[in-house]
């Protein structure tokens, strides 16, 4: 059988939250790394943005926003219950990752790569996005989990670029007051689930042998 194949990038956010809806619902693919600055021209072929990550099913249609990957990998098969959260709805998970895709990404770049944005002021827009995470701790608090006891889609899907945002400086970020939102990203980085989706593999060419991921 021809799996799917998966165009990845280990240290993208975008990617590892496919990667974790991929091996959560059991989804096997054909993982392959891509490198930034020397992408594969089957990767170019298959990616109309040239991003990861990026998915083409057997039948030759394409996914190229993480997200929909995500979805289309729960909907397949959600052992766990991520699109059917403890309190709120998907609706309002898919709410909350576009606020947190929007306004706090574009925070978050601008203070992680300032140098790219002339005229940007990076500690501005830590306070920005320092702002929207004060809302989440309010979320985190009651149960743990930004939709109720448990994990959910949102969770997993916003996750990784808050592992970005405190890892711009983390000695900052620890000194915070946001208690819940710091054993919520606790719990993800040193879980197992987190360890079993940033194996390293070589970059991808053609040729080289079917890497299996997700099943």
């Amino acid at each position: 059988m021809t799996l799917p194949v998966f165009y990845s990038f280990r240290r993208c956010p975008y990617a590892m939250r496919a990667r974790l809806a991929l091996r959560s619902s059991g989804t096997a693919v054909e993982l392959r790394e891509v490198l930034l600055r020397d992408k594969a021209p089957e990767f170019l072929d298959a990616s109309p943005s040239a991003t990861v990550p990026t998915l083409v099913q057997g039948d030759g249609d394409v996914l190229d926003e993480s997200l929909d990957i995500m979805l289309w990998a729960l909907d397949g098969n959600d052992p766990e219950g991520w699109l059917t959260p403890e309190t709120g709805s998907r609706d309002a998970m898919l709410a909350l990752i576009e606020a947190m895709d929007g306004p706090f990404k574009e925070s978050l770049d601008r203070y992680k790569y300032g140098t790219r944005y002339p005229g940007c002021d990076p500690l501005e827009e830590r306070a920005k996005a320092a702002a929207i995470l004060r809302g989440l701790e309010e979320q985190l608090q009651p149960g743990g989990y930004l939709f109720g006891g448990r994990i959910s889609l949102a969770d997993m899907a916003i996750l990784p670029f808050i592992r970005q945002f405190a890892n711009t400086d983390r000695a900052w970020f620890d000194g915070e007051d946001w208690p819940a939102l710091r054993v919520w990203l606790e719990r993800f980085e040193t879980s197992e689930r987190f360890a079993a989706i940033m194996d390293k593999y070589p970059k991808w060419q053609s040729g080289d042998a079917v890497t299996v991921f997700g099943d």
